[in-house]
C-alpha cells in the first residue's frame, strides 16, 4: 500500500491505504514459462556509512554462523499497524510489519520489480495470455504446522473474492478488487498445481501475484480465529507471529522450518512511534535499531555518525493532495490548475525536506517506467494561479477545508508541507482551514462515506509492483471510484479512462509505455491532483546490522540479513 500505501486509499475501513484495483487470477493452458517476466524499477541504492566497515548492500548476507551478542532488531514504524491479516492490508506502514510472516507464490527479487519464483518454483502462460499455471513448492508448512498446498492458494484467493466463501466475511479486503478483479476462475488441479483463468487479459496480473494481497494464509487458522486472523496471523513467511501488544509493539520471531533456510536474526520488534523527533531520540540513545522517516535536519549528522548506515533509494512514491472533483470549486480544472500553480513545490521539496524527495511534474515517480516530462509544467507562479482562479469566477478566492494527517505511511512531513501549502494558498486568496486528525482516524475518514470529504487533502501512495497500472489507473481512472480503486477524489476523464482500459489489455511493453505517456499528458493538464514530490526511501540503522537491502516497494527484507 501505495495509496501504500501508504499514501492512502478506499474502502472505509481503518485497514485501506495505499493501493488496490482489478486484478484475477487464472491458469491452465500450455504456453508461454515465465519466471521473469517484469522489468525492474527502482533506482541503485546509495549507502553512507562508517569509515571501515563493509558496505552494508554489497556484501551478500548468509544465513550461516552465529550472531555476535546482538539477535533482535528494533524497528521504529511510523505508525500503528491497522491489522497483520495480510489480505487487508492498504497501507505502507503495516505492510512493513506484517510482510515478513507472509509469502506469494511469486516475488519480487531484491532491490528490484523484476519477478522470481516465491511459493511457486514455476509458472505457465497459455498463448492468449487468459491461463495461468502455477507449479507449486513442495513441503513447505505453514506456521501452525499444516501443510501449504493448492488448496491454500484457493482458499486464499476465494476468501476475498467470492462473497459465498464460508470465510469472506473475516475481513475488509481494500486490494482484492484490484488484485483478483480480472480472474475467472481459480482451482486446485492437483495438490502442487493451481490454475488461474482470467476473464481477459490483463499485462500487470503475474506482477499484481508478488503483492502483499496475493499472499497465502493458513485456511486451518482462518477457520480457528475467523475475524481474529488480523490479530493471529499465520504464513509460510521467514519470521513467524509472537505477540501484537497495541501501542506498543508486534514482536515477531524466527521460522526455524523456512524453506529458504532459518534467519540468523532470533527477532523483529516493530514499535510505533508516531513523532520523528521522539523515534530518532530513541534512535540515538540505543533503543531502537532501525528507523524510518527521519527528520530532513538530522540526516547529514546521521551520515557521519561512526555507528550508523544511513541507506537512500529513489522510490515509487509519490505526495499529493486530492482535489474533490465532486464539489465546488475543484469541479473546474482551471480552479485546479490555479492550486497547482500557487504551491511553491520547489521550496517545500529543497528547504523543508532538504532534498529527500524529487520535484514532480506529475502523478507517476521518475524510476516507473512510462514516466514522461514531456507534459504541461506547473512553474510556482501565483500570478497566473490568480488569473485562472478569476477566469472560474473566483476573484477573490474561496474558502475550504484541508484535512491533514499527523503523520503515516509515505506522507513524510505532513504537518508541515500542509502549512507551507496553506500559506501559498492564502498568498492567492484561498483559506484552506486545516484539520489534523491522528493517522488510523484520518484513515477511517478518508477512505469512509464519500459525502463527508473534503474539497482537499492529502494523500500519498508508493507502488506496490513497478507498473504504471498501480498508479494510474488504480488512482485516477474513472473505474477506480470506490469501493472499485482509490480514486478518492472522484476524478473522470473519458479519454484517458480509454487509454488505461487499453493499456492493462495489451502485453507489448513499448505499446503500452505509449499509452501511458498520452495518458500522463492529459492528466497533467486536468491536474485531478496538486502533485508535490516523490519521497527518497530512507532508512537509518545501527552498524551490526549487514546485509539489509532497500528494496523499490518499501518493504523490509530482514532474512538474509546478518548481525555482526
Amino acid at each position: 500500500m501505495g495509496v501504500r500505501k501508504v499514501s492512502a486509499m478506499i474502502t472505509a475501513r481503518r485497514s485501506v491505504m495505499t493501493r488496490r484495483s482489478v486484478l484475477r487470477l487464472a491458469a491452465g493452458g500450455v504456453g508461454v514459462a515465465a519466471s521473469a517476466l517484469l522489468l525492474a524499477c527502482g533506482g541503485r541504492q546509495t549507502t553512507t556509512e562508517p569509515s571501515g566497515t563493509p558496505a552494508t548492500g554489497a556484501t551478500p548476507a548468509t544465513t550461516t554462523g552465529q550472531p555476535s551478542g546482538k539477535t533482535t532488531i528494533v524497528v521504529g514504524l511510523q505508525a500503528e499497524p491497522v491489522t497483520l491479516d495480510p489480505h487487508q492490508v492498504t497501507d505502507y506502514n503495516t505492510n512493513r510489519a506484517v510482510d515478513p510472516m507472509f509469502e506469494r507464490l511469486v516475488r519480487f527479487k531484491d532491490e528490484s520489480t523484476e519477478l522470481e519464483p516465491g511459493l511457486a518454483e514455476k509458472w505457465d502462460i497459455s498463448a492468449d495470455g487468459l491461463i495461468y499455471r502455477f507449479t507449486l513448492r513442495s513441503g513447505v508448512t505453514f506456521h501452525d504446522g499444516t501443510a501449504f498446498d493448492a488448496d491454500a492458494v484457493v482458499f486464499s484467493i476465494l476468501r476475498q473474492i467470492d462473497p459465498n466463501h464460508p470465510y469472506h466475511d473475516t475481513g475488509e479486503f481494500a486490494y482484492a478488487e484490484f488484485t483478483f478483479g480480472a480472474v475467472d476462475t481459480v482451482r486446485a488441479l492437483d495438490p502442487q498445481t493451481v490454475e488461474i483463468v482470467l476473464k481477459e487479459p490483463y499485462a500487470p496480473f503475474l506482477a499484481n501475484m508478488a503483492i502483499q494481497s496475493a499472499s497465502i494464509v493458513s485456511p486451518a487458522a482462518v477457520e480457528k480465529y475467523g475475524r481474529d486472523f488480523s490479530k493471529n496471523p499465520v504464513g509460510t513467511g521467514p519470521f513467524r507471529f509472537v505477540e501484537w501488544k497495541p501501542g506498543i509493539e508486534v514482536i515477531l520471531e524466527r521460522n526455524p522450518n523456512w524453506w529458504g533456510g532459518q534467519p540468523q536474526v532470533e527477532r523483529l520488534i516493530f514499535r510505533p512511534i508516531v513523532e520523528d523527533r521522539t523515534r530518532l531520540t530513541e534512535f540515538e540513545a540505543g533503543s531502537i535499531d532501525f528507523i524510518v522517516n527521519i527528520p530532513p535536519d538530522d540526516l547529514p549528522r546521521l551520515r557521519q555518525s561512526p555507528n550508523v548506515t544511513v541507506l537512500e533509494q529513489p522510490g515509487m512514491h509519490v505526495w499529493y493532495l486530492v482535489f474533490n472533483c465532486r464539489k465546488e470549486p475543484f469541479n473546474k480544472k482551471e480552479v485546479r490548475q490555479a492550486v497547482n500553480y500557487a504551491i511553491n513545490k520547489e521550496a517545500i521539496v529543497n528547504e523543508l525536506l532538504k532534498g529527500t524527495g524529487v520535484l514532480a511534474k506529475g502523478p507517476l515517480p521518475p524510476v516507473v517506467w512510462g514516466y514522461t516530462e514531456d507534459v504541461m509544467q506547473y512553474d510556482y507562479n501565483p500570478e497566473r494561479a490568480k488569473e485562472l482562479l478569476a477566469q472560474a469566477g473566483y476573484p477573490n478566492g474561496f474558502k475550504v477545508t484541508f484535512w491533514v494527517p499527523e503523520s503515516g505511511s509515505g506522507m513524510q512531513q505532513p504537518k508541515a508541507m500542509g502549512a507551507a501549502i496553506q500559506a501559498d494558498l492564502r498568498a492567492v486568496g484561498i483559506e484552506a482551514e486545516i484539520q489534523t486528525f491522528e493517522w488510523g482516524t484520518y484513515l477511517d475518514k478518508v477512505l469512509g462515506d464519500p459525502e463527508q470529504l473534503p474539497e482537499l487533502f492529502q494523500l500519498s501512495w508508493i507502488g506496490d509492483n513497478g507498473d504504471p497500472d498501480n498508479f494510474l489507473y488504480i488512482l485516477l481512472s474513472g473505474d477506480a471510484w470506490p469501493p472499485a480503486g482509490f480514486n478518492l477524489g472522484y476524478y473522470k476523464n473519458e479519454e484517458v479512462d480509454a487509454l488505461l482500459r487499453e493499456a492493462r489489455r495489451i502485453n507489448d511493453r513499448a505499446q503500452r509505455e505509449r499509452l501511458y505517456q498520452q495518458a500522463l499528458k492529459l492528466l497533467v493538464e486536468d491536474a485531478p491532483w496538486a502533485w508535490v514530490d516523490h519521497e527518497t526511501q530512507i532508512v537509518a540503522m545501527k552498524n551490526f546490522i549487514r546485509g539489509f537491502k532497500l528494496h523499490p516497494t518499501g518493504v523490509f527484507r530482514f532474512h538474509n540479513v546478518t548481525l555482526a
